[in-house]
């Protein structure tokens, strides 16, 4: 079983961001799960999301796991602690960033020694969709990094999900994923 955990701030799409990529792969037959959990705060304040893909039917509904991916979607929290809990030495982190690998590990020391992606996914979103929800270049960076279904596939899959908005949003979408997917390091 895959166990995908997200940090991020409430408002950020990571639960969408969770049920989008469960969506996705249960188009391609797997079983999956997507939940949250945040406490009675609202947008802005520090949440995770997970997912758990399968090829069985997933019966373990608790919340605790030892990633296999950490997503961290909003920048400040990459100096969390927390981000490395429950972590193995196989965990893989893919973090939203400004900043270089190596300048950020210097910082954040607990990703020392971490396999670390980096990506901009606040920039990218901004740029692309006009709005700092990382969410959707997040996805595309994390398809990238675990090559987890053909890229192409997950574009026509995430373009039907997106169906029910205005095409300049679909748009936005489509590109800050392509993006991400390029710029992930």
């Amino acid at each position: 079983m895959l166990q995908i955990r997200w940090h991020s701030r409430a408002g950020q799409g990571a639960v969408t961001g969770a049920k989008a990529l469960a969506d996705v792969m249960a188009r391609t037959g797997k079983f999956v799960q997507a939940y949250s959990v945040y406490g009675a705060e609202k947008r802005g304040a520090p949440m995770t999301a997970y997912d758990k893909i399968a090829d069985e039917p997933i019966l373990d509904h608790s919340k605790w796991m030892s990633p296999d991916y950490v997503l961290v979607i909003d920048p400040s929290l990459v100096y969390q602690e927390e981000i490395v809990d429950n972590t193995t030495e196989d965990t893989i982190f893919i973090v939203t960033t400004h900043l270089p690998k190596d300048e950020l590990v210097k910082i954040a020391k607990h990703l020392d020694g971490k396999k670390l992606y980096v990506i901009d996914a606040i920039k990218i979103s901004q740029e692309e969709i006009g709005r700092a929800i990382p969410n959707t270049p997040m996805l595309g960076a994390f398809i990238k990094v675990s090559q987890i279904l053909p890229f192409e596939d997950f574009l026509v899959s995430i373009e039907d999900i997106l169906s029910k908005f205005p095409q300049k949003i679909i748009d936005g979408n489509l590109r800050a994923i392509k993006r991400a997917y390029e710029e992930v390091n």
